[in-house]
């Protein structure tokens, strides 16, 4: 993969819990770099390797505001169209899997408008 996949990617996981509206909380470079670890679990299934997880913490504690993720849900809808090989219905349930709570289903499906 590419790492221009892998930057799409980590926007796709976790900008969902960091964007801040107006200005970025955290860059995409560093939204990559906590999320490459989830790759190949986003693609394949089987074990969430634990730098995973430790980057969805890092990066979900970053998410303060309502607006972080309202922005960060629709930059996720945006890029979920331009990388087609994530399995969502994995990505949705990473969170948990991390011992994360975010307020909607990672999904391009989502109404962002409505995420709290």
């Amino acid at each position: 993969m590419g790492g221009s996949g892998v930057v799409k990617l980590a926007c796709v996981l976790v900008i969902c819990m960091v964007v801040a509206g107006g200005e970025a909380a955290i860059s995409c470079g560093q939204l990559a770099s906590g999320i490459t670890p989830c790759l190949p679990y986003l693609r394949k299934g089987g074990t969430v390797p634990p730098g995973c997880c430790s980057g969805i913490k890092a990066l979900n504690s970053a998410a303060k505001t309502t607006a972080d993720r309202k922005a960060a849900c629709d930059c996720l809808k945006t890029l979920s169209k331009s990388y087609p090989n994530i399995n969502f219905g994995l990505a949705s349930g990473l969170p948990g899997k991390c011992g994360v709570s975010i307020p909607y289903k990672i999904s391009p499906s989502t109404d962002c408008s409505k995420v709290t």
